[in-house]
């Protein structure tokens, strides 16, 4: 079926954004629940993330309008299993050896694996990461992040 057949409904970036703002939405309202300041910062990621995907829905909902074709759904597809992989690894580690040991190796082995190979511009990302992270929830709202199992809640 030509492009100009097809529904504009089912372009990949469309249906993408739609299935973000769906499973966004669905995480959103557990939230609801946690103690104000325990659900500051997901409640806020998770409605940035509805934000940027009604933008991409509205970007490629226009492109339809325009009559360009739909990107292909990857360029890279093992590049994108492989960063699924790495969001399962990095929620197991936590989960394991804790928030702060997780990220101290996940930041620069994503960057690394996305092609960043100055080690002391991921030594300093590392650092101002963890380093803000540690700042703004641990010392400044007093909010503990996961230990990992292996250490002791």
């Amino acid at each position: 079926m030509p492009e100009s057949r097809k529904s504009r409904l089912t372009r990949p970036e469309t249906l993408t954004a739609l299935g973000i703002i769906v499973a966004a939405s669905g995480f959103l309202f557990p939230t609801f629940e946690l103690r104000a300041i325990s659900a500051l910062l997901p409640a806020a990621m998770l409605i940035g993330l509805i934000v940027l995907s009604v933008v991409l829905l509205l970007a490629d909902q226009r492109k339809a309008s325009a009559g360009e074709g739909a990107a292909p759904m990857t360029k890279s597809p093992k590049r994108v299993v492989g960063a699924f992989l790495l969001i399962v690894a990095y929620a197991l580690a936590t989960d394991f050896i804790g928030f702060y040991v997780s990220t101290v190796v996940a930041v620069p082995l994503v960057a690394w694996l996305f092609g960043y190979r100055s080690p002391v511009g991921l030594l300093i990302a590392t650092v101002i990461v963890v380093g803000t992270i540690w700042a703004i929830f641990d010392f400044g709202m007093n909010q503990d992040f996961p230990t990992g199992r292996f250490w002791g809640r």
